[in-house]
């Protein structure tokens, strides 16, 4: 095994103290420019490696992460979750992890079929992205005691681990801003208990209206997808009301784009004569000829804190569990007018 290099043997090669070395190399004053370049290149060249680096790299390990996807997200217009799985798969690369995709159908998580990266001990750790039946979940946590987390959603079992984003903030900072741009009537866009983040918009939503005086009324609040299968109906729902509203709050970039092509085929133009908010900034291109106000979505912090969870889930026995929430911020475009 080759001998570590020490300070004192680049002290020597350079023709300086230790101390001088150490301050170089720790970016501290005493040294001039140019000798601390020299020391750091000479460094380099002889395989020097400060003992916090050193220790750090010893106790890292790498994991294999387990990315599950209920197929009915990743539609070819709903691949907000694919991009998603990339931000996960971006940062867990960067800590010398690596992920493992596995799509579960609906009918396999309707029998219960557990996926193969848990039956044949693939994955360290599973990440679960996009909300999945209460059942299937219930057997992914039991099962062998491989580590679960929760991304962009969660629920309402003891120990529930998740990172989310701050959905009901998120929302209220929406019908905020719209009645800010002078908005009374204000329609809600999301079919309720259809996911636990629709149901936490909406809830956001009212704490707005209640806030600023505004009663609710129940034909403004518009389902826009179906509770079984949880795909948007455009046909069937997303009904306007007979007394229009002047603004929409939609539970997703997506429902937005729905919605003003609907309301385009009806007459009305956006934001002219009605003006719409979406959530998640982000839309699969070419579906909307109108630039939407949305509350974005802060997919690369959820992704780090997804990384990080589940790896000190996988290494600590005493890991405590809790929902994690990110905040995103406001984006304003050209679906809102003043009025």
């Amino acid at each position: 095994m080759a001998k570590a290099v020490k300070l004192s043997d680049i002290a020597v090669r350079v023709g300086v103290s230790t101390v001088t070395v150490s301050k170089a190399l720790s970016d501290q004053k005493g040294v001039s420019e140019e000798l601390r370049e020299r020391i750091k290149v000479l460094a380099d060249e002889m395989g020097y490696k400060q003992p916090s680096a050193a220790k750090k790299q010893q106790t890292h390990k790498s994991y294999n992460i387990g990315v599950l996807i209920p197929e009915h997200y990743l539609d070819k217009y709903d691949s907000f979750y694919w991009q998603m799985y990339q931000e996960v798969t971006t940062k867990a690369v960067s800590k010398n992890c690596f992920t493992l995709l596995e799509v579960v159908s609906s009918a396999e998580e309707e029998g219960g079929r557990l996926p193969k990266l848990l039956l044949e001990k693939k994955a360290d750790g599973i990440v679960v992205v996009g909300s999945m039946s209460k059942g299937y979940l219930a057997e992914l946590n039991q099962y062998g005691k491989t580590p679960v987390l929760y991304l962009d959603f969660y629920d309402e079992e003891q120990g529930c681990d998740a990172v989310i984003s701050n959905g009901f903030y998120g929302a209220y900072v929406l019908t905020n801003y719209l009645y800010h741009m002078g908005h009374r009537k204000i329609a809600y866009v999301g079919t309720l208990l259809s996911t636990k983040s629709i149901t936490d918009r909406y809830f956001g939503y009212s704490k707005s209206l209640l806030e600023h005086g505004i009663a609710q009324r129940e034909d403004y609040i518009i389902p826009d997808r179906d509770l079984g299968s949880g795909m948007i109906d455009e046909d069937n729902l997303l009904k306007l009301p007979e007394d229009m509203p002047s603004a929409f709050v939609c539970n997703s970039d997506l429902t937005a784009s729905f919605l003003i092509r609907k309301l385009e085929r009806n007459g009305y133009r956006v934001p002219d004569d009605v003006s719409v908010v979406g959530f998640d900034n982000f839309l699969y291109p070419g579906l909307c000829n109108v630039g939407i106000t949305t509350y974005e979505v802060d997919m690369k912090e959820m992704a780090r804190r997804v990384i990080h969870n589940i790896t000190r889930k996988i290494e600590n026995p005493h890991y405590k569990p809790g929902v994690f929430i990110v905040d995103g911020s406001l984006v304003c475009r050209e679906s809102v007018r003043h009025v």
